[in-house]
């Protein structure tokens, strides 16, 4: 009897310069090093559409997190994050009247007006 492995997940996250900028920022500040920590991307239950982003800088992935390494972060997403960022542009806009990360997500099919919630 062999045993069958899960098949290995790859996920495409992408960042704008202005995002990549403040995230580099965001590791440096909390003392995080590059070789070891990075970015987490996630998705949770939760927001006006049914589910929300989450961003947070991590000491390092746990077992089951998808890495990849984008303009020199690393970023971790677990599996069931995974399926709804594929193909994600995270962005960085500052203007007078908001400051904040924004998505570009190609398998949301909808959102609404706060920008970090999507349905799919």
């Amino acid at each position: 009897m062999s045993t069958v492995q899960p098949p290995e997940f790859t996920v495409v996250i992408q960042l704008t310069d202005d995002a990549a900028t403040q995230i580099h920022g965001f590791l440096e500040q909390e003392g995080i090093p590059a070789e070891s920590g990075g970015l987490r991307v996630e998705v949770v239950p939760g927001g006006c559409s049914g589910f929300s982003y989450g961003l947070k800088v991590e000491e390092g992935p746990v077992d089951d997190d998808i890495v990849t390494e984008v303009q020199g972060i690393r970023v971790f997403v677990d599996p069931f994050s995974a399926q709804y960022l594929n193909g994600i542009t995270i962005g960085y806009h500052s203007s007078m009247t908001a400051t904040g990360f924004t998505f570009e997500n190609p398998n949301a099919s909808g959102g609404c007006g706060c920008g970090s919630s999507f349905s799919a």
